[in-house]
């Protein structure tokens, strides 16, 4: 499979509607969205992404608000997303996507996504029977097509999707600099979508502005092949040069944002081979600045005394310190929720005697507790 399978979306990029412009007192600028809006329809792209928990809750109302009421039906396709807070039986998830469809303003939600899915949240969906209440629903017209997106490794996915043959698209973070990262995973969490042919949606192409706030050593390798386009574009054109990937969101919290992202994916044209290089000479100058070199094999946490998830949480140092990722501080609080933090090391140090990397573990906690902690 490749290219865009679903006839309803209209082009490979679409508006990630988790970081809208806001007012001065954090409120969603509606007059800014609106216009957003209106300008990204008008540029004929119209796939529109929330979730329940996007702006504390507001998201979908600005949705409502600024796109659902003011455009026919016909104009756009909208994603909602099934998040585990929201729900801790069978019986509350009908509801709960009812009460999703009236917030946003809409009969049925083009596509609708188990959210998040990691090995701590599956056996939630598992348990609650979640993916036939989507059945259910799918087959009541609430939802047209039934997904997942996904933030663990290429094996689990690969469990996940042998176990739920429903899925029909699978959204995965997907970007240069984390194609082979060890703990994101990118390109095999990909390859496994290849193995199912599932078609792909991507989050997170920019690192969450990592990739466009780049070290002046990587701006030269972009700015040295003389197209005079902007760090993002390379970022977001990587991503939908990959086949199966059909949809490709960006975040964008401001018109001029989305006026560059929107000037070269009108007329998408994939990474020739001499910019695919120049991506990968980018990536291999980030992860040289002093990042952590786990490899997420996890035998440290295996026997962590306090449970402390120590690879997930060098992944969040590693996107907070080398990629300034501004979710990176959310990503920490999400591993430490139900587990350890930094600062619990009580130094034992059985991490280290299990660490194939021959990592100084204890000290590498010292510089994560530093940075999200101080």
């Amino acid at each position: 499979m490749s290219g865009n399978p679903f006839k309803e979306v209209k082009k490979n990029f679409g508006f990630g509607c988790m970081r809208l412009p806001l007012k001065e007192d954090g409120s969603i600028d509606d007059e800014h969205f609106c216009k957003m809006v209106d300008e990204f329809i008008a540029q004929g792209f119209n796939y529109f992404d929330t979730a329940h928990g996007y702006h504390e809750g507001e998201s979908e109302k600005a949705i409502k608000r600024c796109l659902t009421s003011r455009h026919a039906r016909s104009e756009y396709t909208l994603t909602n997303k099934l998040t585990d807070p929201y729900f801790s039986k069978k019986e509350d998830i009908a509801p709960f996507v009812q009460q999703q469809l009236e917030l946003c303003g809409v009969e049925y939600f083009d596509f609708y996504l188990a959210h998040a899915l990691n090995k701590r949240v599956y056996p939630q969906f598992v348990e609650c029977d979640a993916f036939n209440e989507l059945i259910k629903l799918k087959e009541a017209g609430k939802i047209h097509h039934i997904g997942i997106s996904f933030h663990d490794d290429a094996a689990f996915l690969d469990k996940i999707l042998s176990e739920q043959p429903a899925i029909e698209v699978v959204q995965i973070q997907f970007n240069y600099a984390d194609y082979d990262d060890p703990g994101i995973q990118s390109r095999l969490c990909y390859e496994v979508c290849e193995k199912y042919n599932k078609p792909v949606i991507i989050m997170e192409p920019v690192k969450g502005g990592g990739l466009v706030n780049l070290p002046d050593q990587a701006k030269k390798v972009l700015d040295s092949l003389g197209n005079n386009l902007s760090y993002a574009s390379y970022a977001i054109r990587f991503a939908a040069s990959y086949p199966l990937n059909f949809m490709v969101l960006s975040g964008m919290g401001s018109m001029e944002m989305m006026k560059d992202n929107l000037s070269y994916m009108k007329d998408f044209k994939p990474l020739s081979k001499l910019e695919m290089n120049a991506v990968f000479a980018v990536r291999d100058i980030l992860h040289g600045l002093g990042t952590i070199p786990c490899t997420a094999c996890h035998y440290c946490t295996e026997r962590c005394p306090k449970k402390i998830l120590i690879p997930d949480l060098f992944s969040d140092y590693n996107s907070k310190a080398i990629f300034k990722n501004p979710n990176s501080d959310g990503s920490y609080a999400f591993h430490t929720s139900n587990n350890g933090k930094a600062s619990d090391c009580i130094k034992c140090g059985l991490c280290e005697k299990s660490c194939p990397q021959k990592l100084p573990v204890r000290q590498l906690l010292e510089k994560v507790q530093k940075i999200f902690e101080a």
